[in-house]
């Protein structure tokens, strides 16, 4: 396929509306329990009311008396075998540790017991009637103390490491690990000013609008068909023959429209409990999980405390960071391992341009609350705002620009990121994203902040951030590209679309690479019977890699269909070149066979294939990159803060769609603000959650994001598809840092605790006045 930044495309680029636009809007019947019939059996969880503890007894008896309760399961029903609900590629990084049911419970909200009940009442009547006594252990709460503490999360001999990621049940360590390029010390030696500082991100959940939701039934065959809204249909298939311990063959998963995932869908979170049943009672059965459970047993960010050290010499080149995250992974390793990496490798490489030594050392530990699992940036907003913040805090010590101190020392196209596993930058417009940021907010003139009056005053904040394109060398995408019937095609994908746009996204590269509308283009997606084998929706992988692969197949069918309308032409195939319409003969454009008599032809005495399967995995992941830059408003007599202005500038390389790529940076961005500003997830001494609904887990509504204002400069990846890279999780990373550093240019004050709230504003800068 042709590469070039000057060609003209036809489809891709262009802003086209969403396959799926329709279905949506007019609230067809397209989400899981839209499309499950109502008569299955309702699965309810009994869960544990301690942080940890052990079942010392359990009387089900009573709740078989209500009417209509098909089975109650508890640990001694399940098997004793230990698997990950992590979606990540086999083997997996996350530790194998957890059972259907188990008779030792490591967090508030463990399931003790699965319902199977005709209706939702006789479920719920029945989970009352069920008695259990409990040994209540002394949890471990404090990831500070966890390490190496006497009290273990995981005592059990069958817990069992994959992958060499430094794990050690009988130290609470989820991982470990220690990166480094060039002498560290002897740069801070060097150094003439040197920020320190520790930054604490806490737990953040996804909110998505559907809750996790499975239905299972027993197909024609006898197998297990799986509905569900998942991310990841061939990691989940998996994970449930791990479970239930029966052949992956035997499993079929397939997946609806997706309301909202994030990452939550990253894990499985819900569909182990009805596939228990249906498997064990052979009837159809459904789980639904309530809001509450969606907030207190479900996947949410890392809480992360990172502490970095940043040196540079007078003139602002910075020489040497020094970076240490402590993850707290909750009761069970699910994405912890991987997640930790990202606060590393995708901040410090922001920096390659004139760093000369770095080191990022890690540990992720157990602890006694909610697991944790993938939300949007994995890791990244973590790290970023971390480093970020520090290094404003830098530029405001040698008395620069927060601009000025990046343009100096960001990483630049030819640039080896050795901090991001020795890649080399190919692709990068940061200092165009940057000159637009500043003209968009006008950041010459704010800077750094205007009084208003009436204690107030209106300060600017930036930052920048980068992410990846895919896991390198782990992700595979694959598309299957077929010529169809009546001339049109139809693309089949294991990616999961959930809400991204991804099965448009395709559908437009098919249109471009065989010169037709988007609307003869049919994608189906998501089915591990009929789909190509895919990693997932994850990892921002979609577009860059699984785009590739449709690239490929397009290039693949074309020779296809050249193949046999040669021979319908009577002429050799170098003879002949495709068409939009079909084929022509090279010599004479009078001499053509249409699309549609090619596939007619391929159903009579044909030996060509019109139907073709492709994979792509990368051994790189060009990272996007964006800026972001904010106007706030804030009372320095309350501390209330106000946004009023975002501007995010991103580099995705090729924009694919714009309609799409501006809404997910809006989307992205409306999270960020609400990690930075809103969402708090706290504890109690008991290890219970207190934010466990929306009335108290605040989201950001559209009057609290303030004005958004979105921009792209391209820059142009030569290993991605029309040279697009990804753009999903990029666009949640800025928002932490640069509202600290607006905070700061209002306050005199960095604020090192997400979300500032009036309450940490108010109390830092009055400490600070004094």
């Amino acid at each position: 396929m042709l590469h070039s930044d000057d060609r003209e495309y036809k489809v891709v680029t262009k802003r086209i509306r969403k396959k799926d636009a329709m279905q949506l809007v007019t609230g067809q019947p397209v989400y899981v329990d839209d499309i499950t019939p109502s008569d299955c059996l309702v699965v309810k969880l009994l869960r544990s009311p301690y942080a940890s503890a052990l079942i010392r007894n359990i009387d089900t008896s009573k709740a078989y008396l209500v009417p209509g309760v098909e089975a109650v399961y508890t640990y001694k029903d399940v098997p004793n075998q230990r698997f990950t609900v992590a979606g990540q590629t086999f083997p997996e990084p996350s530790a194998y540790d957890r059972l259907i049911l188990d008779q030792r419970l490591r967090a508030i909200g463990d399931p003790v017991a699965i319902i199977a009940a005709e209706t939702l009442e006789a479920a719920e009547k029945a989970m009352k009637l069920i008695k259990v006594e409990y040994e209540v252990l002394e949890p471990v709460l404090d990831p500070h103390k966890a390490k190496d503490n006497p009290i273990l999360v995981h005592p059990e001999e069958n817990w069992k490491a994959l992958c060499p990621v430094g794990a050690d049940n009988k130290r609470n360590l989820v991982a470990h690990s220690e990166d480094s390029h060039g002498d560290v010390e002897a740069e801070f030696a060097k150094c003439d000013e040197i920020v320190e500082g520790t930054y604490h991100c806490k737990a953040n959940n996804q909110a998505m609008m559907e809750t996790f939701r499975t239905y299972c039934e027993i197909d024609t065959y006898g197998r297990l068909h799986v509905i569900s809204s998942t991310q990841i249909v061939f990691h989940c298939r998996r994970i449930l023959s791990n479970a239930l311990g029966i052949p992956k063959s035997k499993i079929r998963i397939t997946k609806p429209r997706i309301g909202g995932g994030f990452g939550a869908k990253q894990s499985v979170v819900s569909e182990i409990y009805p596939a228990f049943v249906t498997w064990m009672t052979k009837k159809p059965s459904k789980i639904i999980y309530t809001r509450e459970e969606s907030q207190i047993v479900a996947s949410p960010r890392h809480e992360m405390e990172v502490t970095v050290k940043v040196g540079a010499d007078k003139e602002g080149h910075i020489r040497a960071i020094d970076l240490y995250t402590l993850s707290n992974s909750g009761a069970y390793s699910e994405h912890g391992p991987t997640t930790v990496g990202l606060s590393g490798h995708k901040s410090i490489p922001l920096y390659s341009n004139n760093l000369k030594a770095h080191r990022f050392t890690c540990d992720v530990v157990y602890t006694n609350v909610q697991a944790a699992g993938a939300f949007r940036g994995y890791g990244a907003p973590q790290g970023i705002f971390a480093l970020e913040s520090a290094v404003s805090e830098l530029a405001d010590r040698l008395h620069m620009d927060p601009v000025a101190i990046r343009e100096l020392n960001m990483v630049r196209e030819g640039n080896i990121m050795d901090a991001y596993y020795g890649e080399t930058c190919l692709s990068c417009s940061l200092d165009r994203c940057m000159e637009k940021a500043k003209e968009m907010i006008g950041w010459d003139e704010k800077y750094p902040y205007r009084d208003i009056g009436n204690h107030k005053v209106r300060a600017v904040g930036m930052s920048i951030a980068m992410q990846g394109s895919g896991i390198s060398g782990v992700d595979v995408g694959s598309a299957t590209v077929k010529l169809t019937e009546d001339g049109q095609y139809s693309l089949v994908i294991g990616a999961a679309d959930m809400g991204t746009g991804c099965d448009t996204i395709l559908a437009q590269m098919v249109a471009e690479c065989m010169d037709c509308s988007i609307d003869d283009v049919t994608v189906y997606s998501a089915d591990t019977d009929f789909s190509p084998y895919d990693s997932g929706s994850y990892a921002s992988s979609t577009t860059y890699v699984t785009g590739m692969a449709v690239e490929k197949a397009c290039a693949k069918l074309q020779k296809h269909i050249c193949r046999i309308g040669a021979e319908m032409l009577s002429l050799a195939e170098d003879e002949v070149e495709f068409t939009s319409a079909g084929v022509t003969a090279t010599a004479d454009p009078d001499k053509k066979v249409s699309l549609l008599d090619i596939a007619t032809k391929s159903m009579c005495g044909n030996c060509e294939t019109i139907q073709v399967t492709e994979s792509h995995s990368s051994p790189t992941s060009p990272p996007p990159y964006m800026v972001g830059m904010c106007e706030v408003e804030l009372d320095r007599e309350t501390g209330e803060i106000k946004l009023i202005d975002y501007v995010g500038v991103v580099d995705c390389g090729t924009v694919i769609n714009e309609n799409l790529a501006r809404v997910q940076t809006e989307g992205g961005l409306a999270q960020g603000i609400g990690m930075a500003l809103y969402e708090n997830v706290t504890y109690t001494d008991k290890g219970a959650i207190s934010e466990n609904s929306l009335m108290n887990y605040k989201i950001p509504s559209r009057l609290d994001i303030g004005n958004i204002r979105v921009a792209f400069e391209s820059s142009y990846e030569p290993s991605g598809p029309f040279g697009a890279k990804s753009i999903g999780e990029l666009v949640i990373d800025t928002p932490c840092p640069t509202i600290a550093d607006a905070i700061y240019n209002a306050t005199g004050v960095f604020i090192k605790e997400v979300p500032f709230t009036p309450e940490k504003i108010l109390e830092a800068f009055e400490q600070h006045a004094k």
